[in-house]
């Protein structure tokens, strides 16, 4: 299923936020949404996955969700939103409960599940038992039970230390790797950009517009950290946002 964002603008009562966005997400590719902080990524986002209307322009779904899929768009957050009382697989049960699926049928999801985000050894941990980088896992693992056919990220390693970022990084390449998802991905950090995305879309300081879209060819599996090509693209996306930047960081002080 593929995504298109036609013409979308909107407006927070006499702030504009965002102003005419047109982007297509095809199916199977890693679109990650960078730009200045205030610039309208998380609000994009929004307007994607159907948790908000734009004051103008549409959102088409194009495609049929892939076979099985419970619910075509999901959410991946920063916080992990974890019931601390459930287990791994309970906290993964819960989104079948609300399909209906349960017994042999959500143990089956869940086992291929786990297997997948290897959780497998942790089914019957509480969240407070996990490391932050577990806890986003079981959340990425959780998205995937329903097999949607797109799931939106909304700067879900930005809470995590660096070396967890770089695992969970290999650790959604592997996932993408094995069976290819379709992704939009909000982050303030470009490393993660170029290490994930097919596909980076740059938006301006606020009024967010499409500033630049930044296609990087080499496949997944190939990128490393320290690669000249990636810290190169990198370095580009950087050049692009550096004075928007600077200029939105100094209007987020005197507020």
């Amino acid at each position: 299923m593929d995504i298109i964002v036609n013409s979308l603008s909107h407006c927070y009562g006499s702030t504009e936020v965002l102003r005419d966005i047109s982007l297509d997400i095809p199916a199977g590719r890693v679109v990650c949404l960078v730009g200045p902080s205030g610039c309208g990524k998380s609000t994009l986002l929004r307007f994607i996955g159907g948790l908000e209307c734009p004051s103008k322009g549409e959102v088409l779904q194009v495609g049929n969700p892939p076979k099985g899929s419970l619910n075509p768009l999901t959410f991946v957050f920063q916080d992990f939103a974890l019931l601390p009382w459930r287990t791994v697989q309970g906290n993964i049960s819960l989104v079948l409960e609300d399909h209906g699926i349960r017994g042999a049928a959500a143990r089956d999801i869940i086992g291929d599940t786990l297997a997948r985000t290897k959780l497998s050894d942790f089914a019957d941990a509480l969240p407070k038992q996990l490391s932050g980088g577990m806890k986003q896992r079981v959340a990425i693992a959780r998205a995937l039970a329903v097999k949607p056919a797109v799931m939106l990220l909304d700067e879900p390693l930005s809470a995590l230390d660096a070396q967890t970022r770089e695992l969970l990084m290999d650790d959604l390449v592997s996932l993408w790797t094995r069976q290819p998802f379709t992704a939009v991905y909000v982050t303030h950090n470009l490393a993660e950009a170029v290490r994930l995305g097919h596909k980076v879309v740059v938006l301006s300081r606020r009024p967010g517009r499409l500033r630049e879209i930044v296609e990087i060819d080499t496949p997944l599996a190939d990128r490393a950290a320290g690669d000249a090509e990636l810290e190169k693209v990198q370095k580009q996306l950087w050049n692009l946002m550096r004075d928007e930047a600077r200029a939105a960081d100094e209007e987020l002080v005197d507020v």
